[in-house]
């Protein structure tokens, strides 16, 4: 059974940080991605990581304030949010997908986790 489970999300202060895991099981997968969705707006890309870890992207919105990364060993894959903002606000989704390089679009996505709520007060 595939399952891809986050945990780490929580309530914070305005500047604080955060750090967010993925456990995957099941199945191996060529990259992972993380999205979020703020109540009454769109889900939106925040970073994604290949396989190897060596290609990264990221959401103009998170640059320099997230890194995404992953430990194969653990099937973990990680997002450390530093900075945060109360614009940061939003329930992060873990997704992964079996092939291709990373993407940032959710249809490239076919395994998702549950989602855990991180809460920026200002």
């Amino acid at each position: 059974q595939v399952q891809l489970v986050e945990s780490g999300g929580g309530l914070v202060q305005a500047g604080g940080s955060l750090r967010l895991s993925c456990v995957a099981s099941g199945r191996t997968f060529s990259s992972y991605v993380w999205f979020r969705q703020a109540p009454g707006k769109e889900g939106e890309f925040v970073a994604a990581i290949s396989w190897s870890g060596g290609s990264t992207r990221y959401a103009d919105s998170v640059k320099g304030r997230f890194t995404i990364s992953r430990d194969n060993a653990k099937n973990t894959v990680y997002l450390q949010m530093n900075s945060l903002k109360p614009e940061d606000t939003a329930v992060y989704y873990c997704a992964a997908r079996r092939f291709g390089l990373v993407a940032t679009k959710e249809y490239e996505y076919d395994s998702w986790g549950q989602g855990t709520q991180v809460t920026v007060s200002s």
